[in-house]
């Protein structure tokens, strides 16, 4: 996947797309691999790079949503069910099984959440993961060493799965590609080309020198997440906002905070929400917050309040209270919840939402990562009928996604890259980036060579997770990376020093 590729494939060609998205977050990449694999002509376009803003924040879950359950929407937590266990069997370089223990701290506790387990459980069918289970207190501190022990009377396991998520994005890419998309990161939608009032393209500028383009499409989809109502009133100036974003905030801490490979599910905060603290790529990431946000930002900010509230809770589970200074990372992302009217966005459903307008111009957002194929299933049908194509059925149910590869790795760190491993293995620069980092420099050619990694935020953000995994570490490595991508893609020493300093100023925001 090379960006000059789809550069010539973007403007040497002056046929109509039969379906062109904007955004290229898991949304707008799920449609890009439904609509390409069915053999429709598509083009994706995306402001920033792939997954930059609410795809790559997540809490690294693909799960059903115990709490949807809770909230008694049985369909969305069927539906999850059913995706996640597709996208196990798809993905299985990335997603994987990962238990989760709730501890019990009064009698009535083990009983009253094993029984919603196993609905749970029931609800996924033949493409569950292992059956939940009560434990003894003996059981729970075997899994949990560092759980808070004072009254702790037993829990119960379930199971659910884990990915990474920016990985998953550019793989999804990458799949668009090889089924015949053409997608372009770093390429921004500044306005809708109409004839007689029918949305018939896109005009587009391209960040790395400016150059203006305009194409046509017989369909365009907006699939911008939190910045769907922008596209929206491009298009429609009295279109009434149908977002309310919600911003979500995790902290990531050193291993020993939860050594082990068990999660533990926290099933009521302060908030209503439930609390995760999960082991990911050999650190523990403790999430998430819940809070109403008036604008949406590429780079939210987490705010103190925020902060000390995952501190204060995981302080009362963990036998060691976490401390700033603990902090390797935190990062934000924002959930683009639909109609959110009053009262907590805690409370609102993640179903997404498909609206086409009077122009033909359809929208999609809400959602959440596990369900984004079915997403792209509805999306791509509804296209196919705006755009009066001859419907074709969807296949991505059984399409592997590019890399996915059952067999181990005699590397575990490359494990995340599938089949990709053995040719980032081929290029034998194994040496370490930065000493706290597992990163190498033969990723890093990688990340530039074939997977449109363009700035040095790219590969340590997204195409490595080095920036969610220890912030300061990161920033210490920017000017390594820098100089290796400047040798891959042609840049010149000024090139190098704005690219060191821009990674500093983002990762400054990364560090308590």
């Amino acid at each position: 996947m090379q960006r000059s590729s789809a550069l010539a494939a973007l403007t040497g060609d002056t046929r109509p797309f039969d379906i062109a998205i904007v955004g290229g977050g898991a949304t707008g990449l799920g449609a890009a691999v439904d609509a390409a694999s069915r053999g429709h002509r598509v083009l994706l376009v995306e402001q920033s790079d792939f997954a930059k803003a609410t795809s790559s924040r997540s809490t690294k879950l693909v799960h059903g949503g115990v709490r949807y359950l809770r909230q008694g929407n049985i369909s969305l937590v069927f539906e999850a069910l059913r995706e996640r266990g597709l996208l196990c069997q798809n993905a299985p370089h990335l997603v994987h099984d990962l238990a989760f223990v709730i501890p019990t701290y009064h009698w009535w506790e083990g009983p009253f959440y094993g029984i919603g387990l196993k609905v749970y459980d029931g609800l996924a069918g033949t493409l569950g993961l292992q059956p939940s289970r009560s434990l003894t207190r003996d059981d729970v501190l075997e899994l949990l060493p560092t759980i808070e022990t004072e009254h702790l009377t037993g829990g119960v396991i379930y199971h659910d799965g884990q990915f990474d998520d920016a990985r998953l994005a550019i793989n999804l890419a990458q799949t668009a590609t090889e089924q015949g998309a053409v997608v372009v990161n770093y390429m921004a939608c500044t306005g809708l080309i109409k004839s007689n009032g029918h949305v018939t393209g896109l005009k587009l500028r391209d960040a790395e020198g400016g150059a203006e383009h305009e194409v046509q499409a017989r369909c365009v989809i907006n699939a911008t997440g939190v910045f769907a109502d922008a596209l929206r009133q491009e298009d429609d100036a009295a279109a009434a906002p149908i977002l309310r974003p919600s911003q979500g905030v995790h902290l990531v801490l050193p291993r020993d905070f939860l050594p082990g490979d068990t999660a533990i599910m926290i099933p009521k905060t302060d908030d209503g929400r439930v609390l995760f603290a999960v082991p990911w790529h050999g650190r523990c990431i403790i999430g998430t917050t819940d809070t109403p946000v008036e604008h949406a930002s590429l780079e939210p900010r987490a705010l103190p309040e925020e902060i000390e509230f995952l501190l204060s809770h995981a302080a009362r589970y963990l036998t060691r209270d976490p401390l700033p200074g603990d902090v390797l990372s935190v990062f934000a992302g924002l959930r683009p919840l639909v109609n959110a009217k009053q009262g907590s966005t805690a409370s609102l459903s993640r179903d997404h939402h498909i609206e086409v307008a009077d122009s033909g111009l359809i929208t999609i957002t809400g959602g959440k990562w596990t369900t984004y194929r079915r997403m792209a299933e509805d999306v791509i049908d509804q296209a196919e009928l705006v755009a009066v194509l001859q419907p074709r059925p969807c296949r991505t149910e059984e399409l592997p996604v590019h890399g996915a590869c059952n067999a181990g790795r005699p590397n575990a760190h490359l494990r995340y890259y599938g089949g990709d491993a053995a040719h980032i293995e081929g290029l034998e620069r194994p040496e370490r980036i930065h000493s706290r980092l597992e990163l190498t420099e033969a990723e890093v050619l990688w990340h530039a060579r074939h997977e449109m990694a363009r700035t040095v935020e790219d590969v340590l953000a997204r195409r490595s997770r080095c920036l969610l995994l220890d912030a300061r570490a990161s920033s210490e490595a920017a000017p390594a990376v820098a100089l290796l991508m400047a040798n891959e893609l042609g840049r010149d020493d000024a090139w190098v020093a704005e690219q060191t300093q821009a990674f500093a100023a983002l990762a400054s925001g990364y560090v308590l």
